[in-house]
């Protein structure tokens, strides 16, 4: 069961992560900093992929931040991060952030997924931190992928796997 468990999880959250990386290559450039809300279309992917890495993590305390957070924690805990990211930025943050849910997901074993989340503001099991994890990259692309449709832009939809 926890091999099956795995295998549907990778390929949601892959399907997930390819349809942010959709929006994110096809954002027009004249709309990189357009509104979602009160945030730009960037600072949104910037925020769904922070927290994808995190927590994909062990834990709160084995989150290592990454270059691409320049003020460490505070650029996940702070409303707005410390400068605007570049589309090629975020690209290679999710191909990173794909890699570490290949084998975060991998590593899993029944035990560990019975858990506390590691993370205190989430207080539920790791299993289900990594269904939050996937239902939270989803909501944010699915703002995206509004926001590219009302300029033009129409983003592809992915059912399972990396396509």
């Amino acid at each position: 069961m926890i091999d099956y468990f795995r295998k549907i999880i990778t390929s949601q959250f892959e399907a997930s992560l390819c349809m942010l990386n959709d929006c994110i290559e096809k954002c027009p450039a004249e709309h990189w900093d357009g509104k979602i809300a009160s945030y730009a279309f960037w600072h949104v992917a910037y925020h769904t992929l922070c927290f994808v890495d995190y927590y994909l993590s062990a834990n709160e305390e084995a989150f290592k931040p990454r270059e691409i957070h320049p003020k460490g924690m505070d650029e996940l805990n702070e409303e707005f991060p410390s400068r605007r990211f570049e589309k090629d930025e975020l690209i290679g943050y999710l191909a990173i952030c794909r890699r570490k849910m290949i084998e975060t997901v991998a590593g899993e074993t029944a035990e560990m997924l019975e858990r506390e989340s590691g993370f205190s503001r989430l207080r539920f099991s790791r299993g289900e931190l990594h269904l939050y994890n996937l239902r939270h990259v989803q909501h944010h692309t699915g703002q995206l992928s509004a926001y590219l449709r009302r300029v033009g832009v129409e983003a592809k939809w992915v059912g399972t796997g990396w396509k």
